[in-house]
C-alpha cells in the first residue's frame, strides 16, 4: 500500500471536520432521523478526488442517507468549496461510500456471544 503523503493526510483531516460541520448544519431531520458521521477520508494523491465514508446510525437508515448524500453531491461539494476557499486551490470530487466497520463488529460480537465453545468452557467453570 502507498503511504499518503502529510499535505494529503492533513488535506484529509480538513476535509472531513469541514464535511462534518456542513452535515451537522443540516440537522438530523434531513436524514430522517439518523445520526451521521463522517468517519473517513480518502484522498487521492494530487487532491482532486475524495472518498468520504459515512457511518449511519441507526444502520438500517444507511441506504436512505447515501441516497440523499449522493444526490446532493454538488450541494456539498459547493459548500466544502465555500468553507476552504482560501485552503485549497481545487475543490475535490467527492463520492459518499458507506463506512461499515460498526456493522462488522456488532457482527464480531454476535459471533462472540454465540459462540457454543465458550459459552461450554464458562459453564465448565
Amino acid at each position: 500500500m502507498e503511504e499518503v503523503s502529510k499535505r494529503v493526510q492533513k488535506v484529509q483531516r480538513e476535509v472531513q471536520r469541514h464535511l462534518a460541520e456542513i452535515i451537522r448544519g443540516k440537522g438530523m431531520s434531513v436524514f430522517g432521523g439518523a445520526l451521521v458521521t463522517v468517519s473517513e477520508v480518502r484522498m487521492s494523491p494530487d487532491l482532486s478526488f475524495a472518498k468520504i465514508y459515512i457511518s449511519v446510525f441507526p444502520s438500517e437508515k444507511r441506504d436512505s442517507v447515501l441516497a440523499y448524500l449522493s444526490e446532493n453531491n454538488k450541494s456539498f461539494r459547493g459548500d466544502l468549496g465555500r468553507v476552504t476557499a482560501k485552503q485549497l486551490r481545487i475543490v475535490p470530487e467527492i463520492q459518499f461510500l458507506a463506512d461499515n466497520s460498526l456493522d462488522y463488529a456488532q457482527h464480531i460480537d454476535n459471533i462472540l456471544q454465540n459462540n457454543p465453545i465458550q459459552n461450554r468452557e464458562e459453564e465448565d467453570l
